[in-house]
């Protein structure tokens, strides 16, 4: 395994940006996730990194070593595609072997690094199947063994697991995280999937436009936004929008008045997750914003109950509410308070 910088990478097509100076640092044996909406530019860095697409400029070094003008099969970097990118007509084990055929391993070698590969992801006797023969999550598997077998210095995964139903989704994912760990393996993984990025990474990159907005651990990325983009991406929250009056006082457009923490005085948004508030049948007492509204819309989402309520008629609240005894649950039409304290907001200022 090596450590992955990347420095300045940029990639232009013409008049458009697709990727804008992106620089990170990858340790050795580190999980790092590229998160972002579609054509933020994530999966360009990530084919730009395994060399499938020369950028415009900057540099990526594996170890130390400058690889930015070399063909992906001298990179020693292993990827696994979204489609899988198996050959439809070679049996597990030749698809396996592809790639240490491409670079002339010896025939014995071979074989004992596609049987150790198809041991360590559980398809161990499949090697003489087609990819046919096999489920989605067994063709993924191959895939991995694949990108496992040449020994890569560094593991590329492009949005593996978006072909995979849900329940697979989630069981494939922690086999994938537990098996990086499990070499030490140095990796990068391409999602739009919060959930499969929060579950799996050491660190975040969040991107939007080809830049990068942010990088952090789950708890960074979540608990301290460092701008409205990142705050909405990430996770889930409702957006006040209106003026800071005064550090610690906004004004929604709604005419709402919110007690927050700092924001400097002029046009903002105000962002409040839902699981930070709380919501009665009666005013609270002790909490900075109690506010009277009524609930417009519920959603039972298993482990939580999502509760829409108005505030205002530009103003609408989310509320989780966890699924449990005792929790107050109101129904559609009834009015409520909710209530938080100004500490868990965040404002953005324009």
């Amino acid at each position: 395994m090596a450590q992955l910088d990347i420095e300045n990478l940029s990639k232009r097509y013409g008049d458009f940006q697709a990727v804008r100076e992106v620089s990170l640092q990858v340790a050795d044996g580190e999980f790092l996730v590229l998160l972002g909406p579609s054509g933020c530019g994530k999966t360009t860095t990530l084919r730009m990194v395994a060399g499938f697409i020369e950028p415009t400029a900057g540099h990526v070094k594996l170890g130390g070593r400058d690889v930015t003008l070399l063909p992906p099969w001298r990179r020693n970097a292993g990827m696994v595609f979204q489609s899988y990118a198996l050959f439809p007509h070679l049996t597990v084990a030749q698809n396996v072997a592809f790639g240490l055929e491409m670079r002339k391993v010896a025939r014995a070698e071979i074989a004992k690094r596609v049987d150790d590969a198809l041991a360590l992801v559980r398809l161990a006797g499949h090697g003489g199947r087609l990819p046919r023969q096999l489920s989605g999550g067994q063709q993924q598997r191959v895939a991995l063994a694949r990108a496992l077998a040449i020994h890569p210095d560094v593991l590329l995964l492009d949005e593996p697991l978006s072909n995979l139903d849900a329940k697979l989704r989630q069981e494939v994912r922690v086999e994938i995280r537990e098996l990086q760990q499990k070499l030490g393996l140095t990796a990068v993984m391409v999602t739009h999937d919060q959930e499969e990025a929060l579950t799996m990474a050491d660190r975040l990159v969040v991107m939007s436009e080809g830049a990068v907005r942010q990088v952090g651990t789950q708890r960074d990325l979540y608990e301290r936004p460092a701008n409205r983009f990142v705050a909405d991406f990430v996770g889930r929250s409702t957006f006040f929008e209106g003026m800071v009056e005064a550090p610690g006082r906004f004004r929604t457009d709604g005419g709402l008045t919110l007690a927050c923490v700092g924001g400097t005085p002029g046009r903002g948004a105000l962002a409040l997750r839902p699981e930070r508030v709380g919501i009665a049948s009666t005013a609270g007492s002790g909490l900075d914003n109690n506010l009277r509204g009524t609930v417009e819309f519920v959603s039972y989402l298993g482990a939580l109950i999502d509760i829409h309520v108005r505030l205002s008629p530009s103003d609408r609240l989310i509320v989780h509410v966890a699924n449990r005894d005792g929790a107050f649950v109101p129904e559609v039409g009834q009015p409520v308070h909710v209530g938080w304290p100004a500490a868990a907001a965040q404002v953005f200022n324009e």
